[in-house]
Formats: C-alpha cells, sequence, structure tokens
C-alpha cells in the first residue's frame, strides 16, 4: 500500500491558497493548538511564523508547508487533515481571515491499513 498523505487540501482551498501566493509570495500553514484562534489552520507567508524544534511537517497543501505543534500532532496522527474553505472570519492572524473565508480542517481517520503504512515510513 501506498503511504496515504497525512495532509490534503480540497479544490477550493486550493483555489485560495494559488490567490493568497499571487498577493503575498510563498505561503507556510501552521495547524493551530487551540490558544488565541481556536483550532485553526493558519496561512502566513513563508518564514513568517517561527517554527518550533518539536514541530511536525505533515506535508505540503498547494506548494505550501504544512505544521503541525507536537503536542496537536499526538491527538491528530491517526487521522488525515483535509483542509478546506469555508466562508467567515477566521484566524485574525492568517491570511485568509480578512477576505471573508477561513480555512477549516476537516479529518479522515485512518484505516489499519493505512496506520501500518505510515508507520512502515516512519510517519508514526
Amino acid at each position: 500500500m501506498e503511504t496515504p498523505l497525512q495532509v490534503i487540501a480540497t479544490e477550493a482551498a486550493l483555489r485560495l491558497i494559488q490567490e493568497l501566493k499571487a498577493a503575498h509570495g510563498p505561503l507556510m500553514f501552521y495547524q493551530s493548538g487551540g490558544c488565541c484562534e481556536g483550532s485553526a489552520p493558519m496561512c502566513f507567508p513563508l518564514g513568517e511564523f517561527r517554527i518550533g524544534s518539536r514541530d511536525v511537517q505533515l506535508g505540503d497543501i498547494g506548494g505550501a508547508p504544512f505544521y503541525i505543534s507536537a503536542p496537536q500532532f499526538e491527538y491528530w496522527k491517526h487521522t488525515q487533515l483535509i483542509i478546506d474553505v469555508v466562508p467567515g472570519f477566521g484566524a485574525a492572524f492568517s491570511l485568509e481571515g480578512p477576505g471573508g473565508l477561513q480555512f477549516l480542517t476537516r479529518s479522515h481517520v485512518f484505516t489499519p491499513e493505512e496506520v501500518a503504512a505510515l508507520r512502515f515510513a516512519g510517519r508514526l
């Protein structure tokens, strides 16, 4: 079995990522742990958010690296994060916030076979 991706994005999210890239240049994402902005994926210009030594890069969406804190990774490691976009005003620090849209995390619980593939690949 092919190793499943730990983070993916919907077509709507990918379109918004491309729009934000055109306006702001290269981007990065960080899955918030629920402090000031709730548990929301936040989008920043690449390098504008300091990644910690224990943060985990789950993958890339729309060419932008996607990170999560180590404690959040422990909660989410058995799920695939699906980044979507919905109307609303999300995280104040996230680039999409002022545009009336917000990134949202949905999830898919990995099957036992997918978990085994992730373990084999050293991702769990």
